[in-house]
């Protein structure tokens, strides 16, 4: 869907601009609304990583099995996130955590702990750049490697997931991913816990409306500034208990998929 609507407004807007020297200034108008529907499209497509626009995005999983994918952004938190660990024990469950490189060299520690419990590990930049699909292709890709090489430091496997900061997938950084080989991940349900305003409350309702068969959860282990506590961190019990009383069991992205997706 994404794909045909970015080739069909480049059509359009490239044949205005075409037409525009042949039918004179009597169409300025349509051809400014032209253009500006144009960078809404292009904008949109940057914003919602469902769209697809500009490279595959993986935001949901097969619901033909009863499964679905539990992730986590913005970690790891030596407090936080091993209390995500603590609770996801508890359950018996596995998950993916995007990391952020600046983090996992901090407390690498953390890292093996989630790789020790058999956690999925993908990377979610290395600074949590909120600019980072605007940047050039190689200052991505430049980023993009450190938060590897911090991964693979601490743990020995490098990951082949890239969940980009707010999702955002621009054509550069589909190409960065792409160089390095990296899958984009993005989700079909959020709790919003990632702002420090969102409670409990609000993160399960939202997480629960979208718990079904081949859903991508996005939670956070940790705060992306700050030191506060997410919402999820403690609303991830309830929604682990909520998800066995449908019948839904809690794999890693890759497990959803069906493919090692994690070297």
């Amino acid at each position: 869907m994404g794909r045909v609507l970015f080739v069909g407004s480049s059509v359009v807007t490239v044949a205005m601009a075409l037409a525009l020297p042949l039918v004179g200034a009597s169409s300025i108008w349509p051809a400014t609304f032209v253009l500006v529907a144009y960078l809404a499209v292009l904008l949109a497509g940057v914003m919602n990583p469902r769209l697809a626009m500009f490279a595959p995005v993986v935001w949901h999983a097969p619901s033909n099995r009863a499964e679905f994918a539990l992730t986590f952004d913005d970690g790891p938190d030596p407090t936080s996130t091993r209390k995500v660990l603590a609770s996801l024990a508890h359950g018996s469950v596995r998950a993916t955590f995007f990391v952020l490189g600046t983090k996992a060299r901090a407390t690498p520690e953390v890292l093996r702990e989630i790789a020790a419990a058999g956690h999925e590990l993908g990377i979610h930049g290395d600074h949590h750049d909120r600019l980072l699909s605007l940047r050039h292709p190689n200052r991505i890709v430049a980023d993009l490697e450190r938060a590897l090489a911090a991964v693979e430091s601490a743990t020995g496997r490098r990951p082949r997931l890239f969940r980009p900061p707010l999702g955002h997938v621009s054509p550069r950084t589909a190409l960065a991913a792409r160089r390095l080989g990296l899958t984009l991940v993005g989700w079909s349900a959020g709790g919003r816990d990632g702002l420090a305003r969102t409670t409990v409350t609000r993160t399960l309702r939202r997480v629960i409306a979208g718990l079904r068969p081949g859903a991508i959860i996005l939670l956070h282990d940790a705060a992306e500034f700050g030191d506060h506590e997410p919402a999820g961190v403690a609303a991830l019990q309830e929604i682990l208990q909520e998800a066995a009383r449908r019948g839904l069991r809690c794999v890693s992205v890759s497990e959803a998929l069906g493919a090692e997706a994690s070297a």
